[in-house]
């Protein structure tokens, strides 16, 4: 067994989940264990500089530089915190995975899209994804080697680099006999489709981007409440208003939805300028604040039940949860009001923390990185091959 820091800080930006895991075995043969996990909040100036950029806010490379290295230094002390926890003893991890913090990502362009007459070399159709909070300094300043920028690799043989956890979720969640869906909720919601572990199943699950997760919904929240609020907790308020259904009809002929996967996606689509047009598109319904809160979050949960409907082959025998948005009671319900039979529940009834497990996947992925097992699955991200994930910042003490 050895013991490695997952690190990870979503779409959300509500704060960097730290995990302390034991893990043994090899591939896709692994066992864990959760020791510690803890929610560290950035500091508020620090959230809204990231909230600013993933807005788009122009910003010069000193500032830019300064936020990458805050970033840093933020993940560095929850690295520093989850090993010093009370639960985790004297033993010390030796092995950091560091997410880090998204601020763009841009899907690789489909063939159809691409203006080949525009194209200045063959990785313009490429896509591109970048995570703030380098992982040399989190090495540095925690004296553990960290991997960290796992999503450039698989990228870089044209896939998505998105989603990412199906693999680990095949290792951990998938069934004999039963096909399932591991659905995070988080600021985006993604799945990773898990056939029944028989014969050829491994190239056959599906992983993508389902569309908006928590991101829409805290944005809302936010600026009904004036700033008094950052999310709807359990979906109380939106469970108070009404669902206007036309409006979520018209919201759902975006053709994000409509896309077939390989697809991801992030604020870049659905963040601030998206939500403008909801508010735009249901000022003619005179919706109340509830009212909008509850059609916005069904369009979460009709989305995701949406890309089931039209990208698997067929509905799951069961769904599991995950992420923040598993702990928003409204949304299970409406989620458990659109797939009729199918049970829902969360990550929790079967081993593996609901609120931690994205930051669980990153210590496994860092993990596989050091025993130079491939991370990625091409079915779920649509990468030419499997590949190594991550980029190693090696701690020798001198």
């Amino acid at each position: 067994m050895v013991r490695v820091i997952g690190l990870m800080s979503g779409t959300s930006v509500d704060g960097i989940d730290a995990a302390l895991v034991e893990i043994s075995g090899k591939d896709l043969d692994i066992q864990i264990e959760l020791i510690a996990a803890q929610t560290y909040p950035y500091p508020p100036k620090l959230r809204e500089k990231i909230l600013w950029v993933c807005a788009g806010e122009a910003i010069s490379m000193q500032e830019f530089a300064e936020l990458d290295d805050a970033i840093a230094c933020s993940f560095a002390d929850a690295a520093q915190c989850i090993q010093n926890n009370k639960a985790a003893s004297h033993e010390k991890a030796i092995l950091i995975g560091s997410h880090g913090q998204t601020v763009y990502h841009r899907p690789p362009v489909p063939l159809k899209y691409r203006d080949i007459k525009s194209s200045t070399s063959p990785s313009s159709s490429l896509g591109y994804s970048l995570q703030l909070g380098r992982g040399e300094l989190i090495a540095h300043l925690t004296n553990t080697t960290t991997i960290s920028n796992f999503r450039s690799a698989d990228i870089a043989t044209g896939g998505q680099g998105a989603p990412l956890v199906p693999r680990i979720d095949a290792a951990l969640l998938s069934h004999p006999q039963e096909n399932r869906c591991v659905q995070n909720i988080g600021g985006i919601s993604n799945v990773a489709y898990l056939p029944a572990r028989q014969g050829d199943w491994l190239e056959k699950i599906r992983g993508w981007d389902t569309g908006p997760g928590n991101s829409l919904l805290d944005l809302a929240v936010y600026q009904l409440s004036n700033g008094a609020k950052t999310y709807d907790e359990n979906g109380d308020w939106a469970a108070s208003g009404n669902i206007c259904q036309t409006l979520v009809e018209e919201w759902l002929q975006h053709e994000y939805f409509h896309t077939p996967p390989p697809k991801s996606t992030g604020r870049e689509l659905f963040g601030v300028d998206y939500l403008k047009q909801c508010f735009a598109d249901a000022a003619k319904y005179q919706l109340s604040p509830a009212d909008f809160l509850a059609t916005l979050t069904e369009l979460t949960a009709a989305s995701i039940v949406e890309n089931y409907r039209l990208f698997l082959p067929q509905l799951p025998q069961r769904v599991l949860l995950c992420g923040g948005g598993s702990r928003n009671l409204y949304l299970q319900n409406r989620l458990r009001s659109r797939l009729g039979e199918v049970p829902v529940t969360t990550t929790d009834e079967f081993g593996l923390n609901a609120d931690f497990k994205e930051a669980i996947a990153f210590a496994v992925l860092a993990y596989w990185r050091q025993m130079e097992n491939p991370g990625n699955l091409p079915s779920a991200t649509g990468a030419n091959q499997e590949v190594l994930l991550g980029d190693i910042h090696q701690f020798r003490a001198m």
